[in-house]
């Protein structure tokens, strides 16, 4: 037997023990999880304003260091 036909049963043997955890339900595209949903926005809305509060921390000790303010 080659490398690669040992290679193949072995990937067929390995998916038919397991199933993936991402296909395991079809999402409800018609009564999301609002919840969920707002968790993910917030979430991105805080992330992005811990961004810009660094950046402009950033942007203040660089002038200081350089005597630009």
């Amino acid at each position: 037997m080659t490398f690669s036909h040992l290679l193949t049963r072995a990937v067929h043997i390995n998916r038919a023990g397991s199933r993936s955890a991402f296909t395991s339900s079809k999402s409800d595209t018609v009564n999301p999880n609002w919840l969920r949903v707002g968790l993910a926005f917030g979430t991105s809305a805080f992330l992005w304003g811990l961004l810009f509060k660094q950046h402009s921390t950033d942007v203040h000790e660089y002038k200081v260091r350089n005597g630009l303010q």
